[in-house]
């Protein structure tokens, strides 16, 4: 059995809170700059990655299929997610028959075979696999969601397409430290 699979279907299922559940305590509020458009029917507004990490990871899926948008860079490729910054709809998620069979360790292994992915990243990976399977699930929100700062990959092989994930244009409302990068302090 899928190590990730058992811990997705036990945390993410079966452990989470109803955003109703009597606690005792006041829910908290969040106050945006902005608002990040969700809609009822997609489980979560998600930014993609601002890295090649899914043009590495699903190198040998990208190999046999060579027109895919799978890793590819934004707005036409599917980059991958990063979970630095999301927001879920926990209860759309616990009402779904479709998240309930992704998170079945047959489904979870079938998706991983198809892509040849090997992940190290939990949740982001998880994730990244369904939303190439199911990108109508997700709501992307624009890279100033999430402006990730990391430059890893443009020193570790990937200089050459870097700036394509890269490059994010706009008004920063959240700077995500990634790869231990300061954060601008503005």
């Amino acid at each position: 059995m899928n190590g990730m699979s058992v811990l997705m279907k036990e945390t993410l299922k079966s452990s989470l809170p109803s955003p109703y559940e009597e606690t005792g305590e006041r829910q908290p509020s969040v106050n945006w700059t902005a608002s990040p458009h969700q809609t009822q029917n997609q489980w979560a507004p998600w930014s993609w990655t601002s890295q090649p990490l899914e043009l590495h990871t699903f190198w040998q899926f990208r190999h046999e299929n060579p027109q895919t948008k799978v890793g590819g860079p934004p707005p036409e490729g599917l980059p991958g997610f990063n979970s630095g910054v999301m927001l879920l709809n926990l209860e759309a998620m616990r009402q779904s028959p479709l998240y309930s069979r992704l998170l079945e360790p047959a489904q979870v292994q079938q998706l991983a075979d198809k892509y040849h992915f090997r992940g190290h990243l939990g949740d982001q990976d998880f994730f990244t696999m369904i939303g190439m399977e199911h990108p109508r699930l997700f709501h992307v929100l624009d890279c100033t969601w999430n402006r990730q700062l990391c430059t890893w990959w443009r020193d570790h092989g990937y200089s050459d397409v870097f700036e394509a994930y890269f490059r994010c244009e706009g008004h920063v409302k959240i700077y995500h430290g990634n790869c231990n990068t300061p954060i601008p302090e503005d």
